[in-house]
């Protein structure tokens, strides 16, 4: 845990979430600033600040991370209408919490390019 992440106290339980999903190696809760009808992150117990950080011992976790997203989809009844994940990578990539994370999106039409 690093002390002054947020998502690690969140994580540890020691900051209020609204909780959808959590196993020992991640958990999943609403984004405060939601932008789209469900939006949920998914992020790992384990702090990583972002993707630019990741190493080889990682790629379970990030595996695990996009399976977890997909399932949640899938409890949700969204699956099949279709959703969008996002990982915001750096602050040029609109990163602004450096706890790596998955954007799970659904209930509305998402168009492309996305930004």
């Amino acid at each position: 845990m690093v002390s002054d992440c947020i998502f690690c106290k969140i994580a540890a339980g020691e900051i209020e979430s609204t909780r959808v999903y959590e196993d020992d190696r991640c958990i999943a809760f609403e984004d405060l600033n939601p932008q789209a009808p469900t939006h949920l992150l998914v992020i790992p117990r384990e702090h990583i600040s972002s993707m630019d950080e990741a190493e080889e011992g990682h790629k379970e976790l990030l595996g695990h991370l996009l399976f977890t997203a997909a399932e949640i989809a899938r409890e949700k009844g969204f699956a099949g209408r279709g959703y969008r994940t996002v990982i915001n990578t750096n602050s040029a990539g609109g990163q602004t919490v450096f706890h790596l994370h998955v954007h799970l999106l659904g209930g509305r039409q998402f168009v492309f390019p996305p930004g």
